[in-house]
């Protein structure tokens, strides 16, 4: 687990002026250091600069980067980002047509790969990942993304064809002539769909991210994106009883792929069933090598005290996570937040995705990823299992299904009404939203045999993974990465969720029970009393001292005329919510993010103009 960055021009010169561009490949490393601190390394040619940090996973001693192969005289680097499920077998194919290999990375499999394959060898590759691969002797470089976006990979093209890119959006701006803009699709992607963004979308004007499942060709003759992976929506004839093993076996499969690491792995075990079943089968395999699972769940202060019930979260945690400790025997660890450092690491959260965020929900994962990697490099979590097995209230009530729109935001008024009114018009806020919504539901083909309904949530299970399920992987890879601990996601392995994708409602939704696709796919590995209870979500705070403190803060950053986001808010209106009591369960957002969320977006807002000095061009 790194960061990758670096800039290609087929005219760039730049050894004729080494100093200065290895300055700013140096600058790159730095701004990303967090998520690579065990190492760093930069290659300069005349046309291209490559820049990484490391986090030491595998191969720890020799898998240095970047990394440069010569075969039959040509040579090609590589600077990689993530991890490669199916190296063991990449490898032993690559040995069988000659290839030798001085060390045991994944990163000399993937180049070794594209030498003998070609650009199209992704097609093969399971892993999540971002990687840059240059080609010396054809000067082409080549950006490459996993088929659902667990890591990122931004890039911009300037004016004279340079094309920069980077895993995160603040090392682009280390290069002359990059700067932070926004302009009014920005401002919508903040505004109208935030915390979310558009696939494709790097919100700063003129940046774009690569999507997952694709990659970039440059070279002296021009620049292409090829698309190599796309869901399919395939007639599923498998009986529920194959279904079911058929499931069972694929995520056993993708939980132990991803437990191969040099370093020692735990699990966040929130004592909801994905966490679980993903910790009770780490904590097997390990039992059986004779180690004992790390686990970790999040809490905060006062919480017991202060719980409400929702619908949304009908319960607490802790007595569930009690029992899978004890059942499964692992050696576990109680992480609290208070109100202060809740508060405290808005700002921080911001860093970590160079946007404003999912606010105290990235703000308390990043802290509790903070205290994770003290002790553990790497953590295999339940993160897109609701997203796959239709664990929303989206996949089943009627009014959701018949929305129209993004199910985890059907309503823009809690936004549109804290916003000066002729900005709000300015934006045209639903506009952007409905063409969106258009736009995503179009890329999926229907099945012809498939009834209205099931088109419809075959629609939304494409949109959750599309949009919902990539805001939550991009949250899961910069709070973990923030502080140099890799996260691993098993449910969103390419063959699980392919195969899940296709798996009609009746088998994933059976005696109305949601996931019960999943549960029955989890026999035996957890107990009943895990197995069957109502989904909870991602834990957040009921205190009343956050509220308390958010209001304050917001309150001086409304009467501070040095504040950017006044120019985009209506005071009076902010002032008279600060004042009303707040909705927990009523969420603007997905599931957590109602009234509290609200204020300490803004405040994100607010920092974020500020602190990355962003200059608005409406």
């Amino acid at each position: 687990m790194c960061s990758i960055s670096g800039f290609y021009n087929v005219h760039g010169r730049y050894l004729e002026t080494p100093g200065h561009f290895r300055d700013i490949l140096s600058a790159m490393n730095a701004k990303q250091k967090h998520r690579g601190p065990d190492d760093d390394g930069i290659l300069l040619t005349d046309t291209c600069g490559l820049s990484h940090t490391r986090l030491s996973i595998r191969d720890i001693k020799a898998g240095l980067q970047p990394m440069s192969r010569t075969v039959q005289g040509r040579t090609f680097t590589i600077v990689f980002n993530g991890e490669i499920y199916n190296t063991d077998e990449l490898k032993r194919e690559l040995i069988l047509r000659g290839y030798s290999f001085s060390t045991t990375s994944d990163t000399e499999v993937l180049l070794f790969s594209y030498i003998y394959y070609g650009p199209d060898f992704v097609k093969h590759i399971n892993g999540i990942f971002s990687f840059a691969i240059y080609d010396h002797a054809e000067e082409a470089i080549f950006l490459y993304r996993d088929p659902f976006g667990v890591k990122p990979l931004y890039y911009t093209f300037l004016s004279d064809r340079t094309l920069v890119f980077a895993s995160e959006r603040k090392a682009l701006f280390c290069y002359p002539g990059t700067f932070p803009r926004l302009d009014k699709k920005g401002l919508c992607e903040i505004f109208a769909i935030g915390p979310s963004k558009t696939p494709g979308c790097g919100v700063f004007k003129g940046i774009d991210e690569l999507k997952p499942g694709h990659y970039i060709r440059y070279d002296r003759f021009g620049y292409s994106t090829i698309c190599y992976f796309r869901i399919q929506s395939i007639p599923h004839t498998d009986d529920y009883q194959t279904t079911v093993e058929k499931t069972s076996d694929l995520l056993n499969t993708a939980v132990k792929r991803q437990i191969v690491s040099d370093v020692p792995i735990c699990t966040f075990l929130s004592g909801g069933i994905d966490s679980s079943i993903v910790s009770a089968i780490c904590a097997e395999e390990l039992k059986n090598q004779g180690q004992i699972l790390d686990t970790y769940s999040f809490d905060f202060t006062d919480n017991s005290r202060y719980f409400k019930s929702n619908a949304f979260q009908p319960e607490q945690d802790r007595p569930y996570v009690d029992q899978m400790v004890s059942f499964l025997g692992t050696k576990h660890h109680y992480l609290t937040c208070n109100m202060e450092e809740l508060a405290d690491l808005l700002y921080d959260s911001v860093l970590s995705r160079d946007q404003p965020t999912m606010a105290d929900v990235d703000s308390s994962l990043l802290y509790f990823c903070k205290l994770v990697s003290e002790n553990n490099k790497v953590v295999l979590t339940g993160e897109c299992a609701d997203e796959i097995f239709g664990g929303y209230p989206w996949f089943y009530r009627e009014d959701l299904l018949a929305s129209d729109t993004f199910p985890w935001m059907t309503d823009l008024t809690p936004r549109k009404q804290l916003l000066d009114p002729e900005f709000a018009d300015a934006l045209q806020m639903d506009d952007y939203v409905k063409n969106l919504y258009h736009q995503i539901i179009s890329e999926i083909p229907v099945l012809p045999e498939e009834s209205d309904i099931e088109k419809s949530r075959r629609r939304i299970g494409y949109m959750n993974i599309r949009m919902f399920m990539q805001t939550l992987l991009d949250r899961m890879d910069r709070t973990s990465m923030y502080h140099g601990l890799e996260a691993r996601v098993p449910f969103a392995d390419i063959h699980l969720l392919q195969y899940v994708f296709n798996v009609p409602w009746k088998y994933k939704y059976r005696n109305q029970t949601e996931k019960s696709l999943l549960r029955h796919a989890a026999v035996n590995l957890v107990p009943n009393e895990i197995l069957f209870r109502k989904k909870s979500p991602y834990p957040k705070t009921y205190n009343p001292l956050y509220e308390t403190i958010l209001a304050d803060r917001l309150r001086k950053v409304i009467h501070d005329p040095a504040s950017p986001v006044n120019r985009f808010l209506d005071k009076k209106a902010v002032l008279q919510f600060l004042e009303s009591p707040k909705d927990y369960g009523k969420p603007w957002y997905g599931q957590l993010m109602a009234g509290p969320q609200m204020m300490a977006y803004l405040l994100q807002i607010n920092f974020w103009l500020k602190e990355y000095q962003i200059s608005i061009e409406l």
